[in-house]
């Protein structure tokens, strides 16, 4: 199996995905099990997955965007639209545990490929359709990105300030949120398959996810009948947790128990607010919200970002300061937990992000670049049994694109 030849590692070693998705939400999804050491086989058609066009920025001439999620695959590209290209698929899902997809619902039956064709020729096959609204549903057919999910949801709406416009996240959240549900339910599926040894289906939408995770903010509205308030990056049940303006920039500080409320006040200087009614509980700091604010921005205005942070950090109360990217990036921690590597690619060494799995025996590890379109479409169809002879007639016809690696 090409998983041999590829030596992964991590504990999901010699288990084979089939990605056929593009965007963000799907290929999460997919880098998150190549993280932890499945074979990913990236199967795109001739024009490659959308996101190598979405630039700039680029990386020695790839999209970085496309660089962010594709990270420990490898590329076969295939056009689906042929007779050849759909039996390569088959021949591949064949000897492959899990395959997901993220076209509109319907599309995968058209291609002679859905969950009832591959499962019966791979009973244990789990097969995940990732969808914008799922595959039932008057929504069903919506196409679906992360804005329009997001606003569709309910949780843009939450995203605002009073009397402002709601504002999306500065990463694509909806996207990153369901692919990390789809890797869930995955893994899910794959442990019950190791004691019922059969596959399952798996309805993946973007809208159940991200709905799923409105949480309180939901339950508030359960409670109270009235939709959440708009607080910008104040909190509803606990007070003061908001950024606040200092006398040179800003700082989050979360001060969520009433020892914490009365050290606050203590290392500011404003024991005067421990006597006041209107602070006394956080019941009567949430009620009081505003005038709370309007107090502490009067007292912060005094001190400098650097100087208040280590004042609140060295009194146990959680702070910081609002650290740009460059300063993420930059920081001590991130760089004492290695969460930024490099890694050589036929098209140069390239900065990434690094795997947050922290496993003591089989950790997550970056062990392959995000590759280029095709790269890997002669080692994949070898090793999965095509001769020299049908490679070629594949490539000739176009069925196959196939690249040495270099090309975006």
């Amino acid at each position: 199996m090409l998983s041999q030849v590829m030596g992964l590692q991590g504990p999901l070693k010699g288990v084979r995905v089939i990605d056929l998705t593009q965007a963000m939400a799907g290929p999460m999804a997919t880098m998150t099990l190549g993280d932890l050491g499945a074979e990913v086989i990236k199967v795109e058609p001739p024009s490659g997955d959308q996101t190598r066009s979405w630039a700039p920025p680029y990386i020695n001439g790839i999209s970085s965007y496309y660089l962010s999620a594709n990270r420990n695959k490898k590329s076969i590209s295939i056009d689906l639209k042929k007779p050849d290209g759909v039996a390569i698929l088959k021949k591949l899902l064949l000897s492959s545990d899990i395959i997901i997809e993220n076209f509109r619902p319907g599309t995968m039956e058209k291609l002679g490929i859905s969950y009832e064709e591959i499962s019966a020729i791979n009973p244990r096959i789990i097969y995940c359709s990732l969808s914008g609204y799922g595959q039932t549903g008057p929504a069903r057919e919506w196409p679906g990105y992360d804005l329009t999910v997001l606003a569709y949801s309910g949780l843009l709406s939450l995203n605002a300030e009073e009397g402002r416009p709601p504002i999306k996240f500065g990463v694509p959240i909806a996207d990153i949120t369901a692919g990390l549900f789809a890797a869930i339910s995955i893994l899910s599926a794959l442990y019950s398959r190791s004691y019922t040894g059969e596959g399952q289906y798996i309805d993946l939408s973007m809208l159940d996810a991200n709905f799923s995770i409105l949480t309180h903010q939901a339950m508030s509205y359960f409670a109270t009948g009235k939709n959440p308030k708009h607080l910008g990056s104040a909190h509803a049940s606990i007070s003061p947790y908001q950024v606040f303006p200092t006398a040179d920039g800003y700082i989050a500080m979360a001060v969520g128990t009433e020892k914490l409320w009365a050290t606050f006040c203590k290392v500011v200087g404003r024991e005067d607010l421990l006597e006041d009614p209107r602070y006394r509980t956080n019941m009567e700091r949430v009620r009081n919200r505003e005038l709370l604010a309007g107090e502490i921005t009067k007292t912060f205005s005094a001190f400098n970002t650097g100087e208040l942070f280590r004042k609140l950090l060295d009194s146990g109360i959680p702070a910081t300061p609002i650290n740009t990217v460059e300063d993420a990036i930059k920081s001590d921690q991130v760089k004492e937990r290695n969460m930024v590597t490099e890694i050589d690619s036929p098209y140069g060494r390239i900065p990434l992000l690094n795997t947050p799995f922290r496993l003591s025996k089989t950790p997550g590890s970056v062990r392959l670049h995000p590759p280029a379109l095709g790269e890997n479409s002669i080692e994949i169809l070898s090793a999965a049994g095509f001769s020299r002879e049908e490679i070629e007639k594949f490539i000739k016809d176009g069925t196959v694109i196939a690249s040495n690696g270099t090309d975006a």
